[in-house]
């Protein structure tokens, strides 16, 4: 977060087709525009000075993008997207083996981010930085492979194959389920984003930790349901789709609510 700012126009255009990010271009873009659906008229305009005209899709991926970096600028961030843990038999034993975690993760940094948003010392280029990197981050909290277990690096060491292709339980995940229903990311949030107001407040009651418990719960599922090895097809999308579907609605829901909360 340091004097880096004059690198990221460029590097927000660096392809990333030959990577596997969560959710995706498409699903990040999903959760981003839902969230600025939601978003208070002073959160919008916080959020308008800090980042200009764009809206919140245009920046949701950078967080990936900086992956190509070669300088070693973005390299302490790479363990900001996940928090790995071993399955816990209830959110308590969960809450506590989350806590207990050293160095930086998923966890860790939405909490440290969300502080330098709100530190009036922050400079005006970190806080949008910060601000860049936790709008992509509650994305990758709703991806449930995302809170994964360490053993397999969140699924990227279950092989699989989708559609007779050879990929991993991760990949599946990040993008290929999302993509596979070919609506641009406008479309999708928009058919997604029919909750009534109370049901909104429902979706964003609870803690960061509560949300992680959430996602993680979901992973335990499709561990169970996703064996090393397994051929997946128009049966595991008719099995998942409607969860895949929940927790894009879910991650736009929530992280509209966090930057209410900031702003």
């Amino acid at each position: 977060m340091k004097s880096i700012y004059s690198k990221m126009l460029l590097l927000l255009f660096i392809s990333s087709s030959v990577y596997s990010f969560a959710w995706g271009l498409t699903g990040h873009r999903i959760i981003a525009e839902i969230a600025e659906n939601h978003l208070s008229g002073k959160a919008k305009r916080e959020i308008k000075k800090m980042m200009g005209q764009e809206r919140l899709a245009y920046w949701a991926n950078w967080p990936d993008f900086v992956k190509s970096d070669t300088t070693g600028v973005w390299k302490e961030t790479s363990t900001w997207h996940y928090v790995n843990i071993d399955p816990q038999t209830d959110f308590t034993a969960f809450e506590r083996n989350l806590k207990a975690q050293s160095g930086a993760s998923l966890y860790s940094q939405i909490k440290t981010l969300s502080a330098q948003i709100k530190d009036e010392k922050t400079s005006e280029k970190d806080r949008k930085i910060a601000l860049i990197f936790l709008i992509h981050m509650m994305g990758d909290l709703s991806q449930p492979m995302h809170t994964g277990r360490s053993e397999d690096l969140g699924g990227n060491k279950i092989n699989v194959t989708y559609f007779g292709d050879k990929t991993n339980l991760h990949s599946v995940w990040d993008g290929k389920l999302v993509d596979s229903q070919k609506y641009s990311y406008t479309e999708y949030a928009k058919l997604l984003d029919i909750k009534s107001q109370d049901e909104v407040k429902q979706i964003q009651s609870g803690t960061l930790e509560n949300w992680l418990y959430d996602s993680h719960q979901i992973a335990n599922k499709i561990y169970a349901q996703t064996p090393d090895g397994s051929k997946l097809g128009y049966d595991y999308q008719y099995k998942f789709n409607d969860t895949m579907e929940r927790q894009l609605l879910y991650g736009g829901l929530r992280l509209a609510k966090v930057l209410n909360d900031l702003f």
